[in-house]
């Protein structure tokens, strides 16, 4: 994976193409609509904006939504992004949309990857969590499409309340669907979800040791969303057993750097992707914000360019100063390779920069200090 400035460029672009949806979910981030909004980013609008996307040096692109399949133009979208060369993935609803022709033609464009959210090992689960009765059949349905047309698939779940003391039966169950990716997001109170449906810190911390675990046990492999503190589980594991002078050197070296790839077996970033910080999110009217999770209007790509919203807001700019952060967040040692949810802090705290309200560590200074 080649490195990049996250000043310059983001890692992932994330475009919610529209916000109508069929579901219901109860932790929605976008608080979807049943009904397309009219001031949706047009044809004509969403080219430019893959132009512009493009020539911040092509970060992967993903469109989201809502449900990005109830655009009927999502796939001359996706096309024409696929023609300028840009790596595009989709994360449909699990609705009727979802037919095997439908994932034929993604197919057909030259879509690189599917993703569907499956959050329990049962219908009971997921169904209740989609707000949805039906979705988790739906969602075996269409897994079995991408099978047949030879598609690679990748998983998302949310981990909440309503099943991380399923998560042993939801590895099982990742691990015979075939996924090449599983895809973790730990919850962030915001739209629908809240704080009550998020696990506790502590919990956060034994999930973090559980997939660090699972990892070197499965076939496929682990990416975690809202949970940049996972990092430092799995850093702080590979310190644990490599104790040698020369490693731990390199270790102080690329944390203070900011670049653990090497080390961390996380392999897909070289760093940790943060909100605004080698992450950004397009609204479906234009809107841009350091991420989905984190509401903070910092511009639309109707009256500015992208590249400029990302290089040169304040929003952006503080969040890639992680010695901009409060409490042991801004002292900690892990900051510019973790840094904490941003999204979180902010939905727990109305703070942005306070400290990751779900992490349980204490930094080497802080425990120092008290002697």
């Amino acid at each position: 994976m080649i490195d990049r400035d996250f000043n310059k460029n983001p890692f992932i672009v994330i475009w919610e193409l529209t916000r109508a949806c069929e579901l219901h979910c109860l932790h929605c981030r976008a608080e979807a609509q049943y009904t397309r909004h009219p001031l949706e980013l047009n044809f004509e609008e969403g080219k430019q904006l893959i132009d512009s996307i493009y020539e911040m040096d092509n970060p992967m692109l993903v469109f989201t939504g809502g449900d990005p399949l109830m655009r009927p133009d999502v796939y001359d979208i996706a096309s024409y992004a696929v023609q300028k060369g840009v790596r595009v993935s989709m994360t449909p609803s699990a609705t009727p949309n979802v037919t095997k022709e439908a994932i034929k033609k993604a197919k057909d464009v030259g879509l690189a990857r599917w993703a569907f959210s499956l959050d329990g090992p049962t219908a009971d689960i997921h169904d209740h969590f989609r707000g949805t009765s039906g979705s988790f059949d739906l969602t075996m349905n269409a897994i079995e499409y991408i099978h047949e047309l030879s598609l690679p698939l990748q998983i998302n779940t949310v981990i909440s309340r309503y099943n991380v003391d399923v998560l042993d039966k939801m590895a099982d169950l990742i691990e015979t669907l075939g996924c090449v990716l599983w895809s973790v997001f730990f919850l962030v109170p915001t739209g629908r979800g809240k704080d009550s449906d998020m696990i506790s810190p502590a919990e956060h911390e034994k999930v973090f040791r559980w997939l660090n675990d699972l990892q070197g046990k499965v076939s496929f492999d682990i990416k975690t969303t809202a949970a940049q503190h996972y990092r430092r589980v799995v850093i702080m594991d590979k310190m644990r057993k490599n104790k040698d002078k020369q490693t731990e050197i390199q270790y102080k070296d690329a944390l203070h750097a900011g670049k653990t790839g090497q080390f961390d077996g996380l392999g897909r970033a070289p760093r940790g992707v943060n909100d605004g910080n080698g992450f950004v999110f397009i609204s479906h009217i234009g809107d841009v914000y350091p991420s989905g999770l984190l509401p903070l209007k910092a511009g639309n790509v109707r009256t500015e360019s992208l590249a400029d919203i990302y290089r040169h807001s304040p929003i952006f700019k503080s969040l890639r100063n992680p010695d901009e952060y409060k409490g042991k967040c801004g002292v900690c040692e892990f900051r510019y390779v973790c840094g904490g949810s941003r999204s979180r802090a902010y939905a727990l705290t109305g703070d942005f920069l306070e400290s990751e309200p779900a992490c349980v560590y204490i930094p080497k200074s802080m425990r120092k200090a008290k002697g």
